[in-house]
């Protein structure tokens, strides 16, 4: 593997490109995370109003980069799906099927956290 005997500061050095590169492709490729990015553009300054404790702040704002973390590591599952072929098997609809349900429970996390602090 690329970088495995990185020391230090390179090493941080290539994780943050890698990162990067991460959030870009799944920016270019993912309608759900570009969506997920304007909502929490939005919503973390929001949350500063919003949010009337410290912890409340933190509940607000984690439960949204909780979203965007699941969204990132499903689109992982399905670009590594697809990668290993595009026809039809039933393990790999249950791969993105699962990673798609992940997603949802952090939907719901993040609607349930913003409705009750809000309400």
């Amino acid at each position: 593997m690329a970088g495995q005997n990185l020391k230090s500061i390179q090493r941080l050095n290539a994780a943050w490109h890698n990162s990067m590169a991460g959030i870009k492709a799944c920016w270019i490729h993912e309608e759900a995370f570009r969506q997920e990015t304007l909502i929490s553009i939005i919503g973390i300054p929001l949350a500063f109003y919003v949010g009337d404790t410290a912890i409340e702040q933190i509940l607000l704002i984690g439960s949204l980069l909780i979203l965007m973390i699941v969204e990132l590591l499903n689109s992982a599952v399905e670009a590594t799906v697809d990668r290993i072929g595009l026809e039809h098997h039933e393990l790999s609809g249950r791969a993105k099927d699962i990673g798609s349900a992940a997603v949802l429970f952090g939907t719901v996390l993040t609607a349930i956290t913003w409705g009750l602090i809000l309400l």
